[in-house]
């Protein structure tokens, strides 16, 4: 593996993990005044008390309504753009998760051009996608990735996922239906309330699960547009949560052919289209009920 390979792979990689602050008692423990003494307190028992049952699981037909609505609007728009902000908690050193941040500027349209632009907590990046090729670019490092890419949106996301570990938290939403996705398996669906502090507008929030996640979902009540998304993947053993905010909708916005492509990309240094990092744990596609899995690491 050449000097520039490992200089992209290192770029392309999701986050580092940076160094927390370590906590210093603000007291030294020699001067401090002596506490006084606690009244004895009466033995306590140890037994564990039993769990309280869980209520049966219920999918409402409300909550399905909300989200064959927000799917509706989305897969009949022939273009669209918007601003995604996913948050997602990595452990700490000392325990408690630190959040880590990535800003997602999508531009899309039917039925096979992509454009991502990905600033954020970690190495800057974006994704193009034309029809025919998808890219993978660091601008800082102004290294490339090229691959060939099937003729759809879903099939060159699983490729990407599959190929390059590359994934979008907000893959679902880019599915020419993605009511199928999201309803192919549910278990859990039902109506939590309404909210009119997320995304500047009042919404609906509802909760939708299968076996691999429960998401809770924020939906405009009059655009039906996906407003927040708070996930946590059932198999991710420390329930971190995944938390993503939508905004900047534009429905239908008239869009040029030159987004899709990138010419300091074509420029660029290249380097193979393959993965740099597993990607984060649990994380996976669901393009039309479909799990996809990444390929095994190449040497």
């Amino acid at each position: 593996m050449n000097s520039r390979t490992r200089r992209l792979q290192a770029a392309l990689q999701a986050l580092a993990i940076g160094a927390v602050i370590a906590w210093t008692p603000g007291a030294d423990a020699q001067t401090a005044p002596a506490a006084p003494a606690k009244p004895a307190q009466p033995a306590r028992s140890t037994a564990k008390k039993p769990a309280a049952p869980r209520p049966p699981l219920v999918v409402e037909p409300r909550a399905m309504d909300l989200l064959k609505a927000t799917s509706g609007r989305l897969a009949a728009a022939r273009s669209l753009s918007f601003t995604a902000v996913a948050s997602f908690e990595y452990p700490s050193k000392y325990g408690p998760p630190i959040v880590y941040t990535t800003r997602y500027d999508v531009v899309m349209q039917r039925p096979n051009k992509l454009r991502i632009l990905m600033p954020g907590d970690g190495p800057a990046s974006e994704f193009y996608y034309d029809g025919k090729t998808m890219v993978a670019y660091a601008p800082v490092e102004n290294l490339a990735a090229f691959a060939d890419a099937p003729p759809t949106i879903e099939a060159a996301l699983v490729a990407a996922f599959r190929t390059a570990a590359i994934y979008f938290p907000f893959s679902d939403l880019l599915a020419a239906d993605p009511y199928a996705a999201m309803a192919d398996g549910v278990k859990l669906a039902f109506y939590v309330g309404p909210s009119g502090v997320v995304g500047g507008t009042q919404t609906d929030m509802l909760v939708w699960a299968n076996d691999a996640v429960f998401v809770q979902i924020w939906i405009g009540r009059e655009d039906k547009l996906p407003r927040r998304m708070r996930a946590v993947f059932l198999d991710d053993p420390l329930g971190r949560r995944h938390d993503l905010e939508l905004s900047n909708w534009q429905i239908d916005p008239s869009l040029s052919a030159d987004l899709f492509t990138s010419e300091k990309a074509k420029a660029a240094g290249r380097m193979p289209f393959a993965s740099p990092a597993p990607p984060p744990q649990g994380a996976r596609p669901i393009i039309k009920g479909t799990t996809a899995k990444p390929a095994p690491k190449s040497n």
